[in-house]
């Protein structure tokens, strides 16, 4: 792909200036997704789809699928950042999907850090650390310290245990578009994301782009597309708008392995970062919560979110 990017045809200002508010209806931010994720699989050579196991990533996913599907295009593999630090309810949850959906997952791990710690909060030293990522720390983060800590929501952890994996990965696979489920009204560092965005600098990542289906949608969008589309057009006998009350009410006998919604959002969690520093934000499920009254990461660590631009700045998604 030396002629990277001048073989696709896509229009990088495609949303710059927008909100949700420009697309009222679900069905408008549905209409969309579609749009952008045709285009996506359409225009990349090598398109991948960012899987977390989280609702957006699971929606982005759905789209793919459709679309994928409705087109007779190709679908791309996913990649999963494996930071170490998940629950372990989120990669039973996406080992079952790939499964069910038939998925390539490829795993992307800097396992130079992962190798050096036990345990999360273990201090880690600089100098153990491989030449790559010893030039990212010194030269890319400009750390100074000699030791850091091996925690996924700090500005060197994240960085390496995140970006650095998922840039490795993209290069590996000659990725050329990454599908990413983020939203504008997320966080302030994504407001100004267009659909299609570019990453050409090679000195910071693989010259990419990222592709952004769901951009236009607010977090209450999310569920409703679960409740009145994504589950009963993936689940036999699941009802159309049936939103669940509580953990146990699923209808028709359907258990939560049935479901493609990692049942930590029906335990209260709004967001799946780490198992070390996210907790739950109520105990109703997520879709229940006071999702405009309130933040939805408020059970995130919250010195990775202040850093997040600078992070944005260096790949992070």
């Amino acid at each position: 792909m030396a002629d990277f990017p001048q073989y696709l045809d896509v229009d990088y200002t495609d949303g710059e200036g927008e909100s949700p508010e420009d697309y009222p209806a679900l069905e408008d931010k549905i209409e969309k997704a579609i749009e952008v994720t045709k285009t996506g699989l359409q225009e990349y050579e090598n398109p991948a789809v960012m899987w977390t196991g989280g609702k957006d990533s699971t929606l982005t996913l759905y789209f793919v699928k459709e679309v994928a599907e409705q087109y007779d295009l190709e679908l791309p593999p996913t990649i999963f950042i494996d930071h170490f630090q998940h629950f372990d309810e989120l990669i039973d949850f996406v080992e079952h999907w790939a499964d069910e959906w038939d998925l390539e997952v490829v795993y992307a791990r800097n396992d130079d850090v992962g190798s050096l710690a036990d345990d999360p909060g273990d201090e880690i030293r600089v100098e153990d650390l491989n030449e790559q990522n010893q030039h990212h720390v010194r030269n890319i983060l400009e750390y100074e310290d000699d030791t850091f800590p091996f925690l996924l929501d700090t500005y060197v952890g994240n960085h390496l245990l995140k970006t650095v994996a998922l840039n490795n990965a993209l290069e590996e696979y000659d990725i050329d578009g990454i599908i990413s489920g983020i939203r504008w009204d997320e966080q302030e560092a994504r407001a100004d994301e267009t659909f299609f965005s570019p990453r050409h600098d090679p000195d910071i990542y693989p010259p990419h782009d990222r592709i952004q289906p769901i951009l236009q949608f607010e977090e209450r969008d999310v569920w409703d597309a679960f409740w009145n589309f994504v589950v009963p057009e993936t689940v036999e006998d699941y009802p159309a708008g049936h939103v669940p009350q509580d953990y146990d009410d699923l209808p028709n006998d359907l258990t939560h392995e049935d479901i493609p919604v990692s049942p930590k959002y029906f335990a209260g969690f709004r967001s799946l970062g780490s198992e070390v520093s996210t907790d739950k934000s109520a105990e109703e499920p997520a879709w229940l919560q006071d999702l405009e009254g309130t933040t939805e990461r408020a059970g995130r660590a919250q010195d990775k979110e202040d850093l997040m631009a600078r992070l944005r700045d260096l790949g992070y998604m």
